[in-house]
């Protein structure tokens, strides 16, 4: 024992593991247990970010390029709404990002962003003309033409 959690972060955290399960918490790297610990939470939020980014580029996609519309940005749409219902019903503290007005500034950025360079179109809104759980998240709603 005794990795540097600098050194292998793996090897680190198996170790800090064993300590655990032994028993020894007097041996444990708690300042970096606790670091990793926060780091999870953080992971949780940028992929609830970014699977929202996609899902908003692709109903913005939908909407206005109505013309391209294809089963391929259907399943997007798809599969990206039941990744983020599966990752809320896993982690519900996530559930009020949804309506923080700064969280969602940020997600819309993306999303336009996203939606920006695959379709070389730039009349999107600036803020999210959506209702984000009430259609956004709603299996059956795409926005109309």
């Amino acid at each position: 024992m005794g990795t540097s959690y600098e050194t292998d972060v793996v090897a680190w955290a198996n170790e800090q593991a064993q300590l655990i399960r032994a028993g020894r918490f007097e041996l444990l790297d708690r300042e970096h247990i606790a670091e990793e610990i926060e780091d999870v939470g953080k992971s949780e939020q940028r992929e609830l970010a970014s699977r929202m980014a996609v899902l908003l580029a692709h109903l913005l996609k939908w909407k206005y390029q109505a013309e391209r519309r294809c089963a391929s940005w259907q399943r997007t749409i798809r599969a990206q709404r039941m990744e983020i219902a599966y990752g809320l019903d896993d982690t519900p503290s996530l559930i009020p990002r949804l309506q923080e007005a700064r969280w969602l500034k940020v997600v819309w950025a993306k999303a336009v962003a996203q939606a920006v360079q695959e379709t070389n179109v730039d009349c999107f809104p600036d803020e999210c003309p959506w209702a984000i759980e009430a259609q956004v998240l709603d299996e059956g709603w795409l926005p109309d033409a």
